[in-house]
């Protein structure tokens, strides 16, 4: 079974882990290299990248093998502007810049902080810049944290609508048997669906490991995550020449398959998440320019019903009050109803601000058939 090419993608999210932070400049070097080879053929890229804690530890002193969460705390950040500084000098040789992106658990799990999120990593994204997505554990306490950055790679890949997320370690993929104990373990290269024997094959925690927090468990929940939005995964080895333009060769990495095809998780998640009484109705050149594949811009609406906020799903009718649609909507309704029929270059006028210059992107708009 072929691979994907990886420059016809969209989008891709690329997790480092502690150990390959840890493993010198070198080994960045070689991931930026490729990142920068997938830029330039037009591919956006978000790196989730571990290490805060690690390098924190050592410039810290804290060689104790359990950290307290004070001290964790403490590591984190002392740690992340090394491993920001250790990035930036990574990818100054192809003029990229980066950007530090620091979430907590309540960002992706909150609508309202969800779209501010997916917003900032998608203009970072179209100046050019690579952003750089850690949690942030100097504030992150047990009770609300990821707990492993191969779930937040995860959430990230659902947050800006990812067609991979590729998980680069010092594992090369997924064995029948933990290899470190079990050599001659058999290695699967393709995954077309997640069940329990996979799951089995995770085995427990990496706990040989000194550094990060989680093993290929956490690999295969995070894969399982993803590929309930459509987003495809790969497990690989970071150490490798080209770690990530690799994975178009069939021995590089494991690939696991997504439960469905994104947009039609899309579509699943704005049908079924609709405010019952919130809608806008729009004029006939509206839905012309919607069957056509445009945004919802103000200037075609005629009417706000009902009471929404910004992130909530809303019904769209037209001039006869028939439902043509469903989308997220990009500002409440009390905004909404102030730039009605308004010119996009208008809304900052009129509301103080501008948010989007549409009220529903075509990105997160679902029109009936």
């Amino acid at each position: 079974m072929t691979r994907p090419a990886l420059a016809s993608l969209t989008s891709i999210v690329i997790k480092a882990g502690s150990a390959l932070v840890q493993a010198g400049p070198d080994v960045l070097a070689a991931i930026a290299a490729d990142i920068a080879g997938l830029r330039a053929k037009g591919v956006n890229i978000v790196l989730v990248s571990s290490g805060a804690v690690a390098l924190g530890r050592q410039r810290l002193g804290l060689d104790q093998p359990v950290l307290s969460l004070e001290q964790k705390q403490a590591a984190a950040a002392a740690g992340q502007p090394r491993l920001a500084a250790a990035w930036e000098t990574a990818f100054l040789p192809h003029g990229l810049a980066t950007a530090q992106a620091l979430l907590t658990l309540d960002v992706t799990e909150n609508r309202r902080s969800w779209l501010n999120a997916r917003a900032t990593l998608q203009t970072l994204m179209e100046l050019g810049a690579i952003p750089i997505v850690n949690e942030n554990d100097t504030i992150a306490t047990d009770e609300i944290r990821y707990g492993d950055n191969d779930r937040l790679a995860a959430r990230v890949a659902q947050l800006i609508g990812a067609d991979l997320l590729v998980l680069l370690s010092d594992i090369d993929g997924l064995y029948e048997q933990d290899p470190r104990t079990h050599p001659d373990a058999r290695f699967i290269a393709d995954i077309p669906r997640i069940d329990a024997a996979i799951h089995a094959m995770a085995g427990s925690e990496n706990a040989q490991a000194a550094v990060g927090t989680g093993g290929m468990r956490t690999k295969i929940l995070a894969a399982e995550l993803a590929g309930r939005s459509g987003c495809a995964t790969a497990i690989a080895l970071g150490l490798a020449p080209n770690p990530v333009l690799s994975l178009e060769d069939f021995a590089h990495g494991s690939w696991f398959h997504p439960a469905r095809s994104a947009a039609s998780a899309r579509k699943a998640w704005i049908c079924g998440s609709v405010s019952a009484d919130a809608a806008v109705r729009i004029d006939d050149g509206a839905v012309r320019a919607l069957r056509a594949g445009k945004s919802l811009l103000p200037v075609g609406m005629t009417a706000v019903e009902g009471r929404f906020e910004r992130g909530d799903t809303i019904r769209i009718l037209d001039a006869a009050g028939q439902t043509i649609g469903r989308g997220v909507t990009a500002y409440a309704a009390e905004d909404a109803h102030r730039i009605l029929g308004a010119r996009t270059e208008d809304i900052e006028a009129l509301l103080g601000y501008r948010r989007a210059s549409a009220l529903i992107h075509v990105d997160d708009l679902v029109l009936d058939d």
